[in-house]
């Protein structure tokens, strides 16, 4: 009676182990579908299970250049254009003594060519990760443009990669160094799997393929435009309530170029005013200073404290254009100015003394000529 039982157990576990094996079949030719075209040796063999017929001499080599116009500006938030090249080449092939059992010499041959070719990709930068970066603390990289990728770069081709950045207001003109840290990978060895690899679940043997990664920093210049730089060095004079007095202001040219035929334009308001709003200052190179001397009115009512003017020069740069300066603030502090009435009391005050002092050398000749008279009488 236990008999049918244990047929019907056996036959149990046989189309449980059947629907395993189904399954495991069914999964493996699945992933191997989910993956890219490039990578149909999804599962590597180990050595055992493929051949190297040829080993290749050569690897990508790429190169960095901007393209368009290197020179920026102060101030400036621009994008940067940065081609990448890639001219890597082979040297060479080494046919390595490999060869697999049960196959005619003429057909192993013809795979081993076919390794060779295969081999050629060795050249293919993939997977490139380039991150733009700067040692300067005058030029930012925009955080969300500074890593730039390309999945394959062909030797003999190109791409162009675009970062963003941001040149501050007070950087010096003159020659700068990004830095372009690339990462990427590249095909070191194509091996030719046997056809022990069916016995692993992989349909269309080909190729192993291993794989190297390269880490290098490319350096890129650019300039920031040679330009002049003006600052305010001295403010000379003072101002009162009510006057009209003049301020001298000494411009320097900081910067790193010559200003032609500059102006400088005033704009001062209420309560203080300015006869001439336009002031020549000539020619001023590197180092040097110009002093504008500016009449400036105050009114009465003014209060005490200090007022500030804005002020900016027009100058003509090397290239022959017309440029305006950053605004420039000049700082005039304005007094009080002495009461009328304080002045008349003290008018009134010396005239007192004035007459006081001239009614007692009066009165003190008088007396002299009193007692100079007495005493001729008495003689």
């Amino acid at each position: 009676m236990k008999k049918p039982q244990q047929n019907t157990l056996k036959k149990t576990v046989n189309t449980f182990f059947a629907i395993a094996v189904f399954l495991s079949f069914i999964s493996i030719i699945a992933f191997k579908a989910s993956g890219n075209e490039d990578e149909e040796d999804f599962l590597i063999p180990g050595r055992g299970y493929s051949v190297d017929y040829y080993e290749s001499y050569g690897e990508p080599k790429i190169r960095a250049s901007v393209t368009g116009d290197t020179e920026f500006e102060r101030g400036e938030e621009a994008d940067i254009q940065i081609k990448i090249a890639n001219s890597g080449t082979i040297e060479g092939f080494k046919r390595l003594y490999a060869n697999q059992k049960n196959i005619p010499d003429s057909r192993e041959e013809s795979i081993a060519l076919a390794e060779m070719e295969a081999e050629k990709n060795c050249t293919t930068a993939r997977g490139i990760k380039a991150n733009l970066t700067s040692g300067s603390d005058y030029i930012e990289i925009e955080s969300t443009t500074s890593l730039q990728t390309v999945d394959k770069l062909e030797t003999g081709h190109m791409q162009t990669l675009k970062f963003t950045i941001l040149i501050d207001s007070t950087a010096p003109g003159g020659e700068y160094e990004l830095k372009l840290p690339v990462t990427y990978e590249f095909q070191k060895n194509a091996l030719t799997e046997t056809s022990d690899v069916i016995n692993l679940g992989i349909t269309n043997p080909e190729y192993t393929r291993e794989y190297s990664t390269k880490n290098i920093t490319l350096p890129i210049k650019i300039s920031i435009k040679k330009e002049p730089v003006f600052k305010i060095s001295d403010v000379s004079g003072s101002l009162t309530q009510g006057s009209a007095n003049i301020v001298n202001i000494t411009y320097t040219n900081t910067g790193e170029a010559t200003a032609e035929d500059a102006e400088v334009r005033f704009v001062a308001m209420k309560p203080l005013s300015t006869r001439n709003t336009i002031l020549r200052l000539g020619t001023i190179s590197q180092g040097e200073s110009r002093v504008a001397s500016l009449e400036i009115s105050v009114d009465p009512e003014a209060l005490v404290k200090n007022y500030s003017i804005d002020s900016e020069i027009k100058y003509i740069d090397d290239d022959g254009e017309t440029r305006l300066s950053d605004n420039m603030k000049v700082d005039v502090p304005v007094e009080q100015a002495e009461s009328k009435i304080s002045k008349i009391l003290i008018i009134g005050i010396l005239l007192a003394l004035s007459l006081i002092y001239m009614i007692l050398k009066m009165l003190r000749n008088r007396k002299n000529v009193g007692e100079d008279d007495s005493g001729d009488e008495n003689d």
